[in-house]
């Protein structure tokens, strides 16, 4: 199997055309702020309404749509845990989005991916830290042919930057 391609890109997530994006969702699935706002104007209202049908996602674990409107074909919804120092299973919750996620793409046949910075934003994660636990994850799992950090700010693009060349020896 070929190696997937990996790379971190300043970019806005609900214009990139791959099979799915990655909504940093809350538990309830119905949109709020940052990119889950954006990618849910995005999509249009049929994405609020077939969330409304899932009931909800919990912290860690993922869900899939349709992408709607969004050239994505996908969205996986995926709940990071807000950040409390550390001590209170952050980091082991938010290895499991990303793999809830990849995991979701394979099972449905889904090639390419983009990830935006989980829990980086109003859920506090510190960013050093969630990029290396997003890397770890994304480079360890070898599924899909293309997997793409999409960055709003240029904190977070330095941060995936420097971890993905640390972990992957570039």
């Amino acid at each position: 199997m070929s190696r997937t391609s990996v790379e971190v890109v300043r970019a806005d997530i609900t214009k990139l055309a791959v099979d799915a994006i990655v909504n940093a969702a809350n538990t309830t699935l119905l949109g709020g702020g940052g990119v889950d706002g954006a990618i849910h104007r995005a999509a249009g209202p049929e994405l609020l309404e077939e969330c409304r049908k899932i009931g909800g996602c919990p912290t860690g674990e993922a869900r899939i749509t349709r992408g709607y409107r969004l050239p994505a074909k996908h969205v996986i919804h995926t709940v990071g845990p807000v950040w409390h120092g550390g001590n209170r299973g952050e980091p082991e919750l938010l290895a499991s989005c990303y793999r809830s996620s990849l995991q979701l793409a394979v099972d449905n046949g889904i090639r390419s991916i983009a990830f935006p910075a989980i829990s980086c934003g109003v859920y506090g994660y510190p960013i050093d830290q969630a990029a290396e636990i997003a890397v770890r994850e994304v480079v360890k799992d070898d599924r899909l042919d293309r997997v793409i950090f999409a960055c709003f700010g240029d904190d977070v693009f330095a941060a995936l930057e420097r971890s993905l060349r640390l972990q992957s020896g570039r």
